[in-house]
C-alpha cells in the first residue's frame, strides 16, 4: 500500500498563486509516476498533470499548461503542484494520485489517491 497526504488548499483570489504539496510513504517503489486530478462538483476527476518517479517526464492538460507545474523532491517522496493566475475554473476538490500508468494523464491507471484538498478561487 502507498499512503498519500496532501496539503496546501486554500481560498485565494484571481490571479493568485498556491502550491499544493502530496507526500507519499508506504511501498512507494511500487509506483512509477505521481499526478495531480481535479474535480468538479458532479463531474468526474479530470488529469491536471503528472510526473514520472524520476522527474524525467511530466504532462499537463491543456487548461493549466503554461500555468502550472508539478515538480518532485525524492528525498521527501513528495510531490508539488505549483499553480500561478490561477482562474475560477480552477475551483474544484485536487487529488493526488500514485501508481504504474502507461500514460500519465489516464485516471484509471492510478491506484492509490490521497483524501484531497479544496481549491477556491474567487473572482
Amino acid at each position: 500500500q502507498v499512503q498519500l497526504v496532501e496539503s496546501g488548499g486554500g481560498l485565494v483570489q484571481a490571479g493568485d498563486s498556491l502550491r499544493l504539496s502530496c507526500t507519499a510513504s508506504g511501498r512507494t517503489f511500487s509506483v512509477s509516476a505521481m499526478a495531480w486530478f481535479r474535480q468538479y462538483s458532479g463531474k468526474e476527476r479530470e488529469f491536471v498533470s503528472g510526473i514520472t518517479w524520476t522527474g524525467r517526464i511530466t504532462d499537463y492538460s491543456d487548461s493549466v499548461k503554461g500555468r502550472f507545474t508539478i515538480t518532485r523532491d525524492n528525498a521527501k517522496n513528495t510531490v508539488y503542484l505549483q499553480m500561478n493566475s490561477l482562474k475560477s475554473d480552477d475551483t474544484a476538490v485536487y487529488y493526488c494520485a500514485a501508481g504504474r500508468p502507461l500514460r500519465l494523464g489516464v485516471r484509471t491507471s492510478y491506484e492509490f489517491w490521497g483524501q484531497g484538498t479544496q481549491v477556491t478561487v474567487s473572482s
